[in-house]
Order: structure tokens, then C-alpha cells, then sequence
């Protein structure tokens, strides 16, 4: 670049633009510090991790927290297990979520709108105040301990359907009708037409989908029992040493392996994610 151009460009920079990288900067740091908090303690040996005052960088790094993690649980079944929780309600949800989103935006009958009134209503509902009936479902249908117990119930999402729904109804419906017109059933329409242009609607659902179930840590207490059918976040809570005290460094450890799932499913579809944000409300 020629100094000519250099200058053009520092030009270009005015006040606001510094006072935004600044910002910019800032917010970014306060987000990732505990991030970068959960990193560090996880090679910390105890003596650092209890020290005081803390420190951000360990002084001298060690595998020993990972190590302990490992052995202490059964990480290997508790990951497993944890994706097949989080990608099962995630396969399923994207399968019911948008056929009914489709119903909902594209066909026309009789009470559409009393029906999606009372979706979005649900919304409104504590999860809580279904856990009980939910669980006592389960229960009689003897789905405890049981991966259909835990993915089932998730199976369909009311933000889901009314997020893929508005969606749809973006889409210019020339297409579809075009297709009708040629004779494709209305599966055919919504699997080759409505489908193919919603992938990133879809992605970012998943997305949502997979992190919210990865992370959630109540579900997987109230219905599982048994250590082994248990999930990487449940998995966490048995990590106490005597008298109860937490080990933090073991923790952090077993916190940073569970959340890199987490990084590399958004490193993988980051573009489209990025894409649908950006295209969102544009008709």
C-alpha cells in the first residue's frame, strides 16, 4: 500500500469509528474473560487455584485437573450421552418444529390462528410448572433413566415453530404455487421448495437447539437417576471433594472440555448463522 493511500484511509477515520473499536474492544474483553478465567484455572495446580490473591495466568501449568476429571467420572459415557441428548432433541425439533411452522405460514384452514395463538402462549408458561406432570408422565410410561425419557418430551419446541414460521412467511410463495400448479403435493412443496431456502433458519434453530439442551443441567436431574445416563452438565454437579468442598481447578476442567463441542458446532456453521442474522426481516 502506497503512503498516498495510507494517509487517504487514516483520513477516513473519524472520532466515532475510534470510539466504537474502543467499545467494541472493551465489551469483547468483558465477554470473554470468564472464558478466559475457565481456561487458565483448568491448568492451575490447587495451590493456585486457592491462592490469594488470584492470579489470571497459572504459574506453572499441569494436566492434573483434566486427568482428575477423567477418572473421577465416566466423562466418556456422560459426553456421549450429552449428545445424544442435545443432538437427538435437535434432529427431532428441526423435523416437527418446521413441519408445523410450514402448516402454520403456508397452508390455509380452519383455525390457524387460534392454534398458533396458542403456541405462542406456552411461551408464557414457567418450565417449571410442567416439570412435575412431565416427569410423572415419564414415569408411567416408564421412560426413566431412558434416553426416549429425555429427548421425547423436547421433542417439538414452541419457539421453534413460531421462529421457522416467520421465516416462511418471508418467502416469496410464487414458487410453491408454481409447484402446485405442476402437481407436487404439498410435502413435495414444503421438501423441495420451502425446505432448500431455509437452511439457514434452520441452522440457526439447531444451533440455538443444540447449545440450550447441552447446557441445560435441571432436565437431565429430574430424569435420569443413574450416574451413568447422566449428561456432561449433571455429570459436573458429583465433583465434590470432602466435607463438600468443590474442587474448582477439576471443575474448570471438566467446564472447558464441555464447552468445546460448544465452539466447534458455531465454528462450523458461523457463515450461515452469520448469514440468517443478517438477512432476517428482509422480504
Amino acid at each position: 500500500m502506497s503512503a498516498l493511500a495510507r494517509r487517504s484511509r487514516l483520513r477516513d477515520v473519524t472520532p466515532g469509528t475510534v470510539l466504537a473499536v474502543i467499545a467494541l474492544v472493551l465489551v469483547s474483553a468483558v465477554v470473554l474473560l470468564p472464558i478466559a478465567i475457565i481456561v487458565f484455572t483448568a491448568f492451575k495446580p490447587v495451590a493456585e487455584v486457592n491462592a490469594f490473591p488470584p492470579s489470571l495466568l497459572p504459574d506453572t501449568w499441569t494436566l492434573d485437573n483434566v486427568k482428575e476429571v477423567t477418572s473421577e467420572l465416566p466423562f466418556a459415557r456422560l459426553v456421549g450421552n450429552s449428545f445424544l441428548f442435545a443432538g437427538g432433541v435437535t434432529a427431532f425439533a428441526l423435523v416437527f418444529d418446521s413441519l408445523a411452522a410450514y402448516a402454520l405460514a403456508r397452508i390455509d384452514f380452519a383455525g390457524r390462528k387460534v392454534l398458533l395463538i396458542a403456541i405462542i402462549a406456552t411461551l408464557m408458561i414457567p418450565f417449571q410448572a410442567t416439570l412435575i406432570p412431565l416427569y410423572q408422565l415419564v414415569a408411567d410410561l416408564g421412560w426413566v433413566n431412558t434416553y426416549a425419557g429425555l429427548i421425547a418430551p423436547r421433542a417439538a419446541d414452541a419457539f421453534g415453530i413460531f421462529f421457522l414460521r416467520q421465516f416462511f412467511l418471508s418467502l416469496p410463495r410464487d414458487v410453491d404455487a408454481a409447484a402446485r400448479i405442476d402437481g407436487a403435493s404439498e410435502f413435495r412443496v414444503f421438501r423441495s421448495v420451502v425446505l432448500p431456502n431455509a437452511v439457514p433458519a434452520l441452522l440457526t434453530l439447531g444451533l440455538f437447539t443444540f447449545v440450550n439442551n447441552w447446557n441445560d443441567l435441571l432436565w437431565p436431574l429430574v430424569f435420569t437417576t443413574d450416574a451413568d445416563m447422566g449428561t456432561i452438565t449433571s455429570g459436573l454437579t458429583l465433583l465434590t471433594g470432602p466435607s463438600g468442598i468443590v474442587p474448582h481447578g477439576v471443575m474448570m476442567a471438566g467446564s472447558l472440555i464441555a464447552i468445546l463441542p460448544l465452539v466447534i458446532a458455531f465454528l462450523l456453521i458461523q457463515r450461515r448463522f452469520i448469514e440468517n442474522i443478517a438477512t432476517t426481516g428482509l422480504k
